[in-house]
């Protein structure tokens, strides 16, 4: 008997395949083992248009974000970013503010 995989959204074990589909009896949720092959490969961490963002790249904040000590305006530029993991997946020095971590979703690659 071949072992399927548990269900990616509630981690269901009961798991049965249906034609080309893989289905959670549990809560419903229908993938393709293809989708589990792809969901592995990204890994990375992705702006808000979904590029892929290394350590060093530049990025362009797209909105005004405001924290204790100020604002960051929208469409400031910030070089030499530092991808990290946790919430505030980006870790970086902007200038005229300093040390700061952002969320990938309100930059976009530059």
């Amino acid at each position: 008997m071949s072992e399927l995989p548990n269900c990616p959204q509630c981690d269901g074990e009961f798991t049965y395949q249906d034609g080309p589909i893989l289905v959670c009896p549990t809560c419903a949720h229908e993938w393709t083992p293809a989708d589990d092959a792809a969901d592995a490969a990204d890994d990375g961490t992705r702006d808000a248009n979904g590029n892929m963002l290394q350590s060093g790249d530049t990025v362009i904040v797209i909105k005004d974000l405001k924290f204790k000590g100020g604002v960051v305006k929208g469409g400031t530029k910030v070089k030499n970013i530092r991808v990290v993991e946790g919430d505030h997946d980006i870790d970086c020095k902007i200038e005229g503010i300093g040390a700061m971590a952002l969320k990938s979703e309100f930059v976009k690659k530059a």
